[in-house]
């Protein structure tokens, strides 16, 4: 489950001129090294594969409630993004899934999501994309849900 983004009047059916993206879970990413602790890599954490227990470069864990095997975590569209302080150490993370070319919001006034919360460009970076630390750009142009 994750949570879709649109252009604030086009809100349209997944299509890719107004479909900003869509943030999912991510499982845990070790903010100090920039590395997800999935272990096949950024290409798995929305397989449900299993997660090492330590960042597997510098042997931090996450110290809040524990993961089980397979799981990817909450979409942080249930919790309160984090602050630039919050961004050390290992913690759940989302991604964000491009479906425009991040570019096309430089002249954009207002993103949706699908429940109706709107944000302001600088909102979207600040509470959206500054907690997804992978994004993924090859549904740019595609429909998808």
């Amino acid at each position: 489950m994750g949570t879709n983004f649109y252009l604030a009047s086009y809100k349209d059916d997944m299509n890719p001129d107004t479909h900003v993206g869509k943030r999912s879970a991510a499982g845990l990413y070790c903010w100090d090294c920039r590395v997800t602790l999935c272990k096949t890599g950024e290409i798995g954490v929305h397989q449900g594969t299993e997660y090492h227990k330590n960042c597997p470069h510098c042997g931090k864990t996450f110290d809040g409630n524990a993961l089980s095997e397979g799981s990817a975590a909450v979409e942080l569209g249930f919790a309160q993004p984090y602050g630039e302080e919050d961004r050390r150490g290992v913690k759940p993370v989302s991604s964000f899934t491009w479906a425009m070319k991040p570019e096309n919001l430089k002249h954009k006034r207002k993103i949706v999501d699908e429940y109706g919360r709107t944000y302001t460009i600088q909102e979207f970076k600040d509470k959206v994309l500054n907690n997804c630390p992978l994004q993924y750009f090859d549904s740019i142009g595609q429909r998808f849900s």
